[in-house]
């Protein structure tokens, strides 16, 4: 088995070693599979290891790699895809108990074009149930138990995309798939201390994968760097007539080459000053602390407010009316019942109640907000704050109604997720219990390209990248 060293290389570095003959493309999959096998179960991490597949993935890439057939810098380099990724063959449970047994006959569109890029299939990963499509109110609320976080297994790794994060962090794999509707992939990325991304809404086809609600749902990739974000993005982006939603050719295409965020250094970034209710102490001197590393490398810093507006309210409302929709046959079915969390139990039969008149005054209200929105980044290339409000959560029963924590109605994922706009969470500390803290940055509508700049010129100048969990 390789050393834990060369598993937490990331892509870009395990690529370039693949492509020069110094990695075997199976000698790399037999180790993360062995790791996946013995950390997986441990972590609830795993929905499913597809080790045959894997294997016989790496054997063609390797063969394809000796004869001088290189497909690009994912030939041969292992992945885990959530869940909720349709892939041919294996079960594809969305993470719920009355799903169990689900599988498909085709794959996802984004597990073909990584197909056809070479890569390597390690297995699915384990998600909340529905990805929170019809609510939920703890980290167990998953078909294979809660998902434990690598820094310490008595924390969550955040939802939906818990098992993507774990896997990550805990060099599992080299990169995931995570789904992000409202933050799925912002908040893992930030409890587990790993880089991830939400495209531009559109940008990445969702064909094959789960719908929650078709006017926010994204695809993207969560790894060890913003780098590594960007050259995941350049193979899963483009146009898919198979989703409606997918930004037309020439628009959705992500190109991207490692010399992408060198003209970072002028970046304008504007400091959020009006998001989330409250932070966990040492937070914002750390967010503050990260942004001070771009003053001194040539970027500028001010200070900016949110618009004032229902944000996240009208992204809870999309999202409750929309997946109402997406699964009305589970609804009508009466296997709600079979969902481990009682708020997915009953959320669904509420969610019905709502009109069209309710839904579409709700969108009249969206379209408002995303101009409102826009206009920062006359100013701004983008905007930063927190990747979440704390470090990550204890593992536990959820709170008593009356004990509750109130509703984080200034949460930044409900104001970009609703906006399509892209976002991305990278590690940039530690809270006084040895937990990560991440620092995320949100750009203009297909403007992706700027948040892996800010990101990357961030993890040119610090390590906080390079750290790893105390597991082994």
């Amino acid at each position: 088995m390789l050393s834990e060293d060369t598993l937490y290389l990331s892509v870009r570095e395990l690529g370039e070693r693949i492509r020069g003959g110094k990695l075997s493309p199976v000698e790399l999959t037999e180790s993360f599979l062995a790791r996946s096998e013995e950390l997986g179960p441990k972590l609830n991490a795993y929905a499913t290891i597809t080790r045959d597949l894997a294997l016989q993935q790496a054997r063609a890439a390797e063969k394809e790699i000796a004869s001088g057939k290189y497909r690009g810098p994912l030939h041969g380099v292992p992945y885990a895809a959530k869940d909720l990724v349709a892939v041919q063959g294996y079960p594809t449970t969305w993470g719920a108990r009355p799903l169990a047994k689900q599988s498909f006959g085709y794959n996802a569109t984004v597990i073909e074009k990584l197909n056809r890029a070479g890569a390597v299939l390690i297995g699915k990963a384990a998600m909340i149930e529905l990805a929170g499509g019809l609510g939920y109110s703890a980290g167990d609320a998953s078909l294979t138990g809660p998902c434990k976080n690598p820094w310490n297994t008595k924390y969550w790794t955040c939802g939906s995309s818990s098992g993507s994060g774990a896997i990550v962090a805990s060099a599992m794999a080299p990169w995931a798939i995570g789904s992000d509707t409202r933050g799925s992939i912002i908040c893992p990325s930030s409890w587990c201390g790993i880089s991830g991304m939400r495209p531009t809404f559109g940008r990445v086809s969702r064909h094959g994968a789960m719908a929650i609600a078709w006017t926010m749902d994204k695809l993207g990739p969560m790894a060890r760097t913003a780098d590594d974000c960007g050259l995941v993005l350049s193979v899963l982006a483009g146009h898919d007539p198979l989703d409606f939603d997918s930004l037309p050719a020439g628009v959705s295409d992500f190109e991207y080459s490692a010399s992408a965020g060198d003209a970072a250094k002028a970046i304008r970034i504007g400091r959020l000053t009006n998001v989330w209710n409250q932070q966990e102490a040492g937070l914002e001197s750390a967010v503050d602390a990260a942004l001070k590393v771009f003053e001194e490398n040539g970027a500028t810093v001010a200070d900016v407010e949110m618009p004032v507006g229902p944000y996240e309210e009208a992204a809870e409302l999309t999202i409750l009316m929309e997946s109402a929709s997406a699964f009305q046959d589970l609804i009508a079915s009466g296997r709600c019942a079979e969902l481990i969390d009682p708020v997915g139990q009953i959320n669904g039969y509420a969610s019905q109640e709502f009109s069209v008149g309710d839904y579409l005054q709700v969108q009249r209200v969206r379209t408002f907000l995303q101009a409102q929105v826009d206009k920062l980044f006359d100013r701004f290339d983008v905007l930063a704050t927190a990747g979440e409000s704390s470090a990550a959560a204890p593992l536990s029963a959820p709170p008593e109604e009356d004990s509750a924590e109130p509703i984080e109605r200034r949460a930044p994922d409900g104001v970009s997720s609703l906006c399509g706009l892209p976002a991305i969470s990278v590690p940039c500390g530690l809270s006084k219990d040895k937990l990560p803290f991440g620092v995320q940055f949100i750009g203009r509508a297909l403007d992706d390209r700027a948040v892996i700049a800010a990101a990357r010129l961030f993890q040119t100048h610090t390590d906080w990248h390079k750290m790893r969990p105390p597991i082994s």
